[in-house]
């Protein structure tokens, strides 16, 4: 039994300092990985640009010009948008930003009907509301050391926002194809048992 109260203590001492060397690097780590989708598109975006202007000419029908400037907002709006959170510099802009983005891509690429697309970029929008709401300043306390009530409700709010948005991330990994028929044939089983 003493063996694993020690082992435990150990064990607490360890993640304890493990959590005080990198709880100032975890922030940084927590952000990139909140918009990692958009770095991963504004590269993809660079990499493939001829291919991305070919797509949205061909598509829309709106011409090599209209193309080519569809492209490059989105990839610089992106890649602007996701250094601009990084380096903490005016992070609601920059969330603004790529929120433009998201509803951008959503009407471009036609994929507002599109359930799975659709989740995917409403998790993408909680995402960028958990990077807003850890951009917000903590309200200061009126007494030294005394916490205040009611003063953080607009980043208590964005978490909540966001953290049930990004769920929508997980929502589409399921395969959810129920059929009219199939919820029918359900029904009248529960019916018969």
């Amino acid at each position: 039994m003493v063996g694993k109260e020690e082992l435990l203590a150990k064990a607490e001492d360890v993640a304890d300092q493990i959590l005080r060397r990198s709880k100032h690097i975890l922030p940084h780590i927590a952000r990139l990985c909140l918009i990692s989708t958009f770095l991963e598109d504004g590269i993809r975006m660079y990499m493939q640009w001829g291919e991305q202007r070919d797509y949205m000419d061909a598509s829309w029908g709106c011409g090599y010009f209209l193309a080519t400037c569809f492209v490059f907002i989105n990839l610089f709006g992106q890649l602007g948008g996701c250094v601009m959170v990084l380096w903490r510099f005016k992070v609601d802009i920059a969330c603004a930003i790529l929120f433009i983005i998201v509803v951008l891509q959503t009407l471009a690429y036609s994929i507002l009907w599109d359930m799975q697309f659709l989740l995917r970029n409403l998790a993408l929008i909680g995402a960028l509301l958990l990077v807003l709401a850890e951009s917000r300043v903590e309200a200061k306390s009126l007494l030294a050391g005394v916490p205040s009530l009611g003063d953080n409700k607009q980043k208590t709010y964005l978490q909540l926002t966001g953290r049930v948005l990004l769920v929508f991330m997980f929502v589409t990994l399921l395969r959810l194809e129920i059929s009219f028929m199939q919820v029918n044939n359900l029904v009248r089983h529960q019916k018969v048992v």
